[in-house]
């Protein structure tokens, strides 16, 4: 007796999810809206996911949400990189202003 193949559906082989791309989507989201410290991570996160998507030779049906998660990702750390120079400029000329009154 031989059992069906449940891994193949019938145009071929199911689609599976990353675990993590819906994690990476909702990172990517906040760190736009609510915190860009969360940036760098949906980042690094989205590259792994990507990195295991492209090697495992499956098809997967959230790679969608694991790329805009990462350039989410990217934008916010990007975003943050400019407000911390920002903010290192501004510490800058504040100082060189109190010590020039001395």
């Amino acid at each position: 007796m031989s059992y069906p193949d449940y891994g193949q559906g019938p145009y071929g082989p199911v689609p599976q999810s990353h675990p993590n791309g819906t994690t990476i989507l909702v990172l990517g989201i906040l760190s736009l809206v609510v915190c860009t410290f969360i940036g760098p991570f949906a980042w690094s996160m989205g590259n792994k996911a990507l990195r295991e998507i492209d090697g495992s030779g499956y098809f997967y049906e959230n790679r969608g949400h694991v790329q805009a998660g990462r350039i989410c990702g990217i934008i916010s750390s990007a975003m943050l990189i400019l407000t911390l120079g920002l903010v290192a400029i501004g510490l800058l000329f504040g100082l060189l202003g109190a010590l020039s009154d001395i």
